[in-house]
């Protein structure tokens, strides 16, 4: 439990930092600032904020989540994610609000972390992120338009379909200039990469663009026509006076902003870990998620959290401690100071096209499609959870998902229940049977037999996850998993099996499936999960072919 509440950073330094490691962390914190720089300035003016405010949350929250938070590798600031809702704030509450709004969502975030509420964020299942993010995608792309296309026209409207009303009544007013330079970013931004891996093409885009709208004088928006000059200092912190009227008037707007922050940060830590075969503290990272935003509030920044994709390149460029994280926000800073009247000069079609590309990589389509191939259970939260993101809002998405899924949770199980007197199991249904050592004549040493009981569903997948990690061990090369008794699994579930089978894979173990019943067969092979040999009628079956697989294991 003590270490649960450990900084990540504390525990390393503890354990000592190589000078190659620590030279990499260095190097791939200069990356990830670079990288972070344009990120942090698209993202503040497309939340209705100067863009300012978000090279100060970069920095402000950078540090902080990298040097108090429970992952390796987390990299912290201000994420596509939180657009939809800070903007909302403002049109509602103003700037002030927004910023006292962030300071009480940083408390709520610590109270979540100090009850422990990390495992339960874990636990929202797969379709609903999904729905709500690929919403967000959509909302986010239909907010760059106006930039995009250089659409002569006043405020965007705030709701979606108001919005793109507003864009067809000025489609007339398309600036081709401004066009051209967004359409020269985003192909720039997704493909400079088959040129350099080490250059972010969002940065050679920005620079490139800004170049020769400032030496060809492009009639065309930029940051300084419309905000002015970007301030090269941070500005001294405030302290913020909340009395209970504040509360009850943005308690509302604090919350919605502690619940995705915990969600994006937790789900951004998973994700990591994953890629580094890591093990974050969940309730530590929500405890620094909390103090970083508490801190960007009071020297004037918005919300931040956990950023995915500013994790993996963090990841993908050597980081592997929070040295990175914190590097990156210098690097932030030292950008800020040197070079900040020349940002004024990019164009706003320029950091349109960057965020139309994060609205693209945000939106995950493979995984939304994916979903169609499940039931009709999952499709249907899938679908509320995304036209009510994209139409209404993300809050009433998400409590609507959660509610809709339990429903829809309990009618399966119902469900499955009634079926369960029809389905046909090895073993005798609801008796405690014979263990393994018992029922079988040997199981080899490199062979580990799991068996699951009840459904794989999203409250048990990530526990599943995490126990499977857990025990295999260094002499198993073949993985069982026993499911006679799992009567139904969501995409949830399925998500996670697909982790385990690449986790697996990736330590050159191999799964096989014993005793699965025909749906969840059919979704397993539909969605290509697994491929049709490696699923088994029943657990002898799995064992002589993992030993048609491995002839020459020994047997314990």
């Amino acid at each position: 439990m003590k270490s649960e509440f450990t900084p990540k950073l504390f525990t390393i330094l503890k354990e000592g930092i190589s000078r190659e490691r620590f030279s990499k962390d260095i190097l791939a914190g200069v990356i990830v600032g670079i990288v972070a720089l344009p990120l942090c300035i698209a993202f503040a003016i497309a939340s209705g904020v100067s863009p300012e405010k978000g090279l100060i949350t970069g920095i402000v929250a950078g540090v902080v989540i990298s040097a108090f938070g429970g992952s390796r590798v987390q990299i912290g600031g201000p994420t596509g994610a939180f657009i939809v809702i800070v903007y909302g704030i403002v049109q509602e509450y103003g700037i002030e609000g927004l910023t006292i709004a962030t300071f009480l969502a940083g408390f709520l975030l610590m109270l979540m972390g100090f009850l422990q509420f990390g495992r339960l964020l874990k636990y929202f299942p797969y379709t609903l992120i999904t729905g709500f993010t690929t919403g967000i995608a959509v909302i986010i792309f239909s907010s760059q338009v106006k930039d995009l296309l250089g659409l002569e026209m006043g405020q965007v409207p705030a709701s979606f379909l108001e919005k793109w009303a507003a864009y067809a009544g000025h489609f007339a007013s398309i600036n081709p200039y401004a066009v051209g330079i967004g359409l020269a970013t985003i192909f720039i931004t997704l493909f400079f990469g088959k040129v350099s891996t080490k250059i972010p093409g969002s940065l050679v885009a920005i620079i490139g663009a800004t170049a020769a709208a400032y030496y060809f004088q492009f009639p065309v928006d930029t940051i300084g026509s419309r905000f002015g000059e970007i301030p090269n200092t941070l500005p001294a912190p405030r302290l913020y006076r909340v009395d209970l009227n504040t509360i009850q008037h943005l308690l509302q707007p604090a919350l919605a902003i502690a619940l995705l922050g915990g969600i994006e940060s937790l789900l951004s830590a998973v994700v990591s870990d994953g890629m580094i075969g890591g093990r974050h503290r969940s309730n530590m990272e929500l405890i620094a998620q909390g103090a970083a935003n508490i801190l960007s509030a009071m020297f004037g920044g918005i919300p931040a959290t956990g950023a995915i994709a500013r994790t993996a390149t963090n990841i993908k460029n050597g980081g592997r401690t929070p040295i990175a994280g914190i590097v990156h926000a210098l690097t932030l800073l030292t950008i800020m100071l040197v070079a900040s009247p020349l940002a004024k000069h990019i164009p706003l079609a320029c950091l349109a096209g960057i965020l139309v590309v994060v609205a693209y990589n945000m939106s995950e389509l493979h995984a939304f499609f994916s979903i169609f191939k499940t039931t009709r259970y999952d499709i249907a939260v899938l679908l509320a959870t995304f036209l009510l993101t994209v139409i209404f809002d993300l809050v009433i998405a998400i409590e609507i998902g959660m509610v809709l899924a339990a429903f829809l949770f309990m009618k399966r199980m119902a469900d499955a229940t009634n079926l369960g007197q029809s389905m046909i199991f090895e073993g005798p249904a609801g008796k405690e049977g014979p263990t393994f050592e018992q029922e079988l004549k040997a199981i080899p040493r490199n062979i580990l037999i799991y068996e699951i009981n009840g459904p794989l569903f999203f409250g048990a997948a990530q526990k599943f996850s995490d126990t499977l990690k857990n025990i295999i061990g260094d002499h198993h090369n073949v993985l069982i998993l026993r499911m006679r008794n799992v009567p139904m699994i969501d995409a949830t579930g399925l998500q996670r099996l697909q982790e385990i089978l690449h986790f697996m894979r990736s330590r050159n173990v191999q799964v096989i499936l014993s005793g699965v019943n025909q749906t969840i067969r059919e979704q397993a092979t539909k969605l290509e999960i697994i491929e049709d040999q490696f699923i088994r009628a029943d657990v002898q079956d799995a064992l002589a072919y993992a030993a048609s697989l491995a002839p020459s294991s020994s047997n314990s």
